[in-house]
This record gives C-alpha cells, structure tokens and sequence, in this order.
C-alpha cells in the first residue's frame, strides 16, 4: 500500500513545472539512482568528458598490464622453477634420459694430418626431450592446476625452440682400472632441437644434424687394439667421457635475443657410457667371450702387378684388395687417399729376435674409397723402396721372392705414417694357382762319362729353361747366375713324385762371398726311379733372353746356362738303377732320363732403388769375392722344376780330343780307337760298383 501511494506522488511530481530536483531518500530504488548517473556526463563540459575517457582508458590499461604482469611472473616463476629442477639433475641422467642419438649415418673424412688428428664429417639424428629435464611431460596424476602449469612450460620449451651446446675438448678413456686414454674429440658449437612429450614408438621428432669432429686418438695403437679386442669379447664398448666446460645457451647458434639469457655453464662433466656391439656383416656374434676375428680373415689380395716404370726408373705397383664391410647397410663412409708402408718380416734372420725390425719395401696408397656392401674395393697403387743397406734386407728380400715364385705364402706388416706406433701383420697370399716358374727344363748335348780313373762320373751338356713369371709380374730381368740341384731319374719322373721338404732350399747370406753355399740334404726317402744326383761345386754363368709371348701369364725369358764335367753321383742303394740305364743306352736303343730338382739363381732386376744396374768397376759376375748384394743382384733358391731328356749311345761313348770333328775324315780311326776306348772305360767303371 505504502509502495503504491510513493509510486503516484513520483507520478505527480513528474508531470508538474520543469526541472525539479529528484528528492533521493533511503527507499528511492537503486536502479532509479543508476539510471540518473548515466545521464550525467550529459551535465559536463567538453573538458570533462574527456578527462573522464582517459581515466577510463587508464582504468583498463592497468588492468590489462596486471593481469599480463601475473602471467609473466607465472611463467618465470616455472621457468625458474624448471630451471632448479634440471640444476638438479645430474648431466649422466640428462644423457641417457632426455638426449637421444641416433647414428651415424655418415661419415666423411675430410683431412687426416700426422700432426693434428683426424677431421670428419659426421651426420646423425638428434633431439633433447626437454619435457622431462623441466618436468613438464604429462602424468595421468596431474591435477588440472599441474596441467595449468606443464601447459605453460611446454608453451616455453616450444618458444625457445632449442639450445646451443659447446663444450671443451672431450677425452675418452677406457672403464677399467686403471682407466687407458683412448681418443679426444673436439666438436664446434652443436645446436640441439627441445622437444616435450615425444613419441616413444619413432623416431621422427629427431632432427638431422651434421657437423665436423676432429678425432685425436692415441698413440700407443696397442691400446685400442686392446680395447677392441676386449669390448668384442665382452660385447659392449664401454667408455667415460670427461668434459672441463659444458656451455648451454638458449637458442640457436647464431640465436640472440631474450632466449640468450638462459645459460648454464657445467664444470668437470664425467659421464659413462655403455653401447652394445652390433653384429656386424662377415663377423661372428660378438660377446660370449669369442675373439675378434683377425684382420688378416677380412682382406684378400685380388690382384697383384708389379711392372717396370720406364718414367721414373722404378718398380711400379698396382694391386686390387677387398675388405669385408663391417659397417650396417645404413651407414655410409667416404675416405681420401690413405698411405701405408709395406715392409717384409724376417723369417729366419741371422741373430734370432722374437721382433725383428721389419724391412721396408713398398710405399702404397689407397684412393678415394667408399663403403660398399658386402665387401669394400681398395684400388691400391705406388713403388718398391729402396732397399736398406743393413745385412738383413737382401737375404729377406730374396727370400720372399723365392717363397712366392714358389706358390707359398709371406708374412708382412702394414703401417701407416698417420698413426704412429699402428702395425698389422698380414700374409701376402701365394699366386693362385701355384706358378711353374721353370718349364720344358732340357739339358741339351747331354754327355755323361767316367772319370779318367773310372771312380766317378761326370756329366756335361746345357741346361735350358723356360722361365715363366707368374701373372702380374710385367718385369724385366736378367738370370746372370744359376746352381741347379738335379736328381736323375730312370725314364720320366712319376707324376706324383716332388722335391722333399729342405731339399735344395739354402740360401747363402748376402754379406758373403758368391761362392756356392753347403750341399743340402738330399730327400729322405729317395724317391722311386732315381739314381743320380748332379749339383755343380760353384755357380755356372747363365744367359737370359727375354722372349714374346701372348700368354695371360707375366714376362717369360729363355735361360740356358753350359756345365762342364760336373760330377753325377750315383745315390746309395741305386747302383743298380744306374747300371741298368746304363746298359739300356749303350746296348740298347737309348733311354729317357727325368730330371727334377730345384735351381738357385742370381738375377739381376732393373728398376729396384738402391740395386746397382752394373757390378762396380773391374769387377765381374762371376767375381767369386763379392756379395751378390754388392754385385746387384737377387738371390732366388729352390725353385722347383722337372724335365726330362734323351740320351743315346753317343751321350756316353763321346769323342775325347777336341777337333775330332773338324777333321773328321782324317781322323775316321782314331775315332773308333776312341770310342772302344770309352766303352771299355765304362765297363771298367761299372765293374766296380757293388751289384756288377
């Protein structure tokens, strides 16, 4: 009731004179008193609406700031605190929780120095899962203000994008006790993309990076062959890296700006690290205590050519090796050149050392190579060094030339100027098949007889062979000596007949005189069809002619060398054998007779430095005082051949007075006095052996 009366006095009011005023009392409605207050700016003056605006703009423009400056203050106060978190964490569990790696993928070097180390390029994959360094990454725990927050430290992760990693010189060291320097590395300013919350099942939130490494291993080799040894046994490469200075910078490399701010800098960083060996292609399963595989098992000579270089007055090397690729399908490598030093290891040296100093003999280099699945290809070329004047050098070299010329294996060592105190000890494989150096072996003229008093026989004639160089060997040479050592046989040698081990195979030193060396034994036991053995007491001068041939074979030369009145003995327990050829020639229509043995020769090879080309003045080849080695020539022994040749009635019952030929028709009868003679010399003779 009241309200209704109030309502019509308001009514009445309204509609009287003009402008009276609003009588305002405790039960006037609020919305009455609100409704006139906005028609108040309608009562100011033009200055004072707009001081009015002004400090409505002010009025929001505070707000605004507040709220903003809330925020900011939020998102520092997580910053911080996740920066306080990963101060917490130890650098071991950021590696091995939040940096993923992936790689490489390849590698190329790009320089190796003897001096500096080795840079190469290295690619990879990379990311750092910041999310769970800052703790960040989402937990099924997470309440909806710890989802506030890791939604705003995740907008700050996102927005700082990445980190710049630089770090002083990384030295890696074997774990044991006491740990064994093994490399340092030295990597430039590395970028590192941040990521939260990655996927577990792949990989692709990582980000491909490449950059270079300088890779300065140790010196002593011994020690990472050791250790490759050791981590293939136990299956695992386990190393502690150690760092001075960890630098982390936000942003980019060449970033700046608000994300520069964030630093931290670490001091004396030692982590671990434990990396199971892959298996890798042509290898056996690492671990389970299994050796590595020899290098030797992982490399085969595919071809080998030694020639002579006309330019350059040298022995020019080219070869073919394949290496079997350890390396998975994914990774890619690119190499330089990569020089080596082939050098020969003595096998029996003068004073017995279990290390004797290898003997350099070639210089080689590799070209530019890249890996190739299942094998690598190395295309190898270079020279013969020149031979060292110490008294090992040429018995070796000659031995390694005899061993290989007679289908056997020799061992080497490979080393490198790159890495010092890096040697390898290889075989250098026998040419496949085995080679028949000496071929259609013949003694021409061949004259046998007793001596004057019918105690011994001799036997006279030319020796010609044909010499053939295994493949590959496009050289010249020159056969200025030979000593052959020759069983006789009774008809053709028997197929499955051979030299026995020993027999023809010693070599005199280098630092001695030409004279002949002691007489080898002889086979033990004989072989079946032989009775003779011819072996002159000295070294017979010999002439070589280099001939043409359109074999597929190396250089081929015709070597013939004259004997005159050598003794032939007859060996013990065939004096039978030997009476029976006899008789075959003189009372027969003539015998066969085989001849197998060895042969030591002295040649002369251009080409090699350090080898004179021609005895020195005065001297001769056949200068019996001199070494082969001051003569300049190579002293090849025991290689192996076999022959045959046909004697009739005049091989024995030969002419003994020089001219009988030329004065043949003068002479008519004293040359059938002379061959009675002859003939009732070797009935004389072969009375006396044992069996007549």
């Amino acid at each position: 009731m009241t309200s209704d009366i109030e309502s019509e006095s308001a009514q009445a009011v309204s509609k009287g004179k003009g402008r009276a005023h609003d009588v305002t009392t405790e039960r006037t409605p609020l919305l009455a008193a609100a409704g006139s207050s906005r028609s108040l700016p309608q009562h100011l003056t033009p200055r004072g609406q707009r001081r009015l605006g002004v400090l409505r703009f002010l009025c929001v423009f505070l707000t605004t700031l507040l709220i903003c400056i809330i925020l900011a203050l939020a998102v520092l106060l997580l910053l911080a605190w996740s920066y306080f978190r990963s101060s917490e964490m130890s650098p071991e569990v950021i590696l091995h929780k939040a940096l993923v790696l992936e790689g490489p993928d390849r590698v190329d070097v790009l320089n190796i120095s003897f001096s500096d180390g080795i840079w190469v390029e290295v690619e990879g994959r990379i990311g750092l899962d910041a999310g769970s360094v800052v703790g960040v990454n989402p937990d099924p725990q997470d309440g909806v203000l710890d989802l506030m927050l890791k939604g705003l430290g995740k907008w700050g992760v996102r927005n700082l994008e990445a980190v710049t990693v630089q770090t002083s010189t990384i030295t890696i060291s074997s774990r044991t006790d006491p740990p064994v320097f093994l490399a340092n590395l030295t990597v430039p300013p590395l970028e590192i993309p941040l990521t939260v919350d990655p996927p577990k099942e792949h990989r692709a939130w990582l980000q491909r990076i490449s950059t270079p490494v300088l890779v300065q291993p140790t010196s002593k080799t011994s020690h990472l062959l050791h250790f490759a040894q050791e981590s293939w046994k136990n299956g695992q490469v386990m190393v502690t890296t150690e760092v001075s200075t960890v630098d982390v910078r936000g942003g980019g490399v060449d970033g700046a700006g608000w994300k520069r701010r964030l630093h931290r800098e670490l001091t004396d960083v030692v982590t671990t690290f434990s990396v199971k060996v892959p298996e890798l292609p042509g290898f056996p399963h690492p671990g389970r205590n299994a050796p590595i595989p020899p290098l030797a098992d992982l490399v085969t000579l595919l071809s080998f050519q030694l020639s002579n270089n006309v330019e350059t007055n040298n022995l020019s090397i080219k070869a073919v090796a394949s290496v079997v690729d350890p390396a998975p399908a994914t990774f890619n490598l690119t190499t330089p050149s990569l020089p080596f030093i082939i050098s020969l290891l003595p096998l029996t040296p003068p004073n017995p050392d279990p290390n004797p100093n290898p003997i350099p003999i070639a210089s080689v280099q590799t070209r530019p190579f890249s890996l190739t699945h299942p094998n690598i290809s190395l295309d190898i070329t270079g020279h013969v060094l020149p031979l060292p004047s110490n008294g090992d050098a040429f018995p070796t070299f000659s031995k390694f030339l005899t061993r290989y010329l007679s289908g056997l294996s020799n061992p080497i060592s490979i080393s490198t100027p790159l890495i010092h105190d890096m040697t390898v000890e290889l075989a250098f494989p026998a040419p496949n098949p085995k080679p028949r150096i000496l071929q259609n072996v013949t003694i021409r003229d061949m004259k046998i007889k007793p001596n004057s008093i019918g105690s011994t026989f001799l036997a006279s004639g030319t020796v010609l062979a044909h010499v053939v160089l295994p493949k590959g060997m496009d050289i010249d040479l020159d056969v200025k000596k030979v000593l052959p050592d020759v069983l006789v046989f009774d008809g053709e040698v028997p197929d499955d007949v051979d030299v026995g081990i020993g027999f023809g195979e010693d070599i005199p030193s280098a630092n001695t005189a030409t004279r002949a060396p002691e007489f080898p034994p002889l086979p033990d036991p004989l072989p079946e069809g032989a009775f003779g053995h011819i072996r002159p007491d000295d070294w017979v001068d010999s002439r070589c002619v280099k001939v043409d041939s359109e074999s597929s074979e190396g250089s081929e030369f015709a070597v013939s060398a004259k004997i005159v009145d050598v003794p032939l003995e007859v060996l013990p327990g065939r004096q039978k054998e030997f009476s029976d050829f006899v008789s075959k020639i003189i009372f027969g229509p003539g015998a066969t007779a085989g001849i197998l043995g060895t042969t030591a020769v002295g040649v002369h090879v251009p080409g090699i430095p350090g080898v004179p080309d021609e005895p020195p003045e005065g001297q001769e080849y056949s200068d019996g005082e001199m070494s082969h080695a001051e003569l300049g020539l190579i002293e090849l022994s025991g290689l192996p051949f076999r022959g045959s040749v046909k004697l009739g009635k005049g091989n024995l019952l030969q002419r003994l007075r020089r001219g009988s030929e030329e004065k043949w028709k003068d002479l008519e009868k004293d040359i059938e006095n002379q061959k009675r003679e002859m003939l009732d010399r070797w009935k004389k003779a072969l009375k006396k052996l044992p069996h007549w």
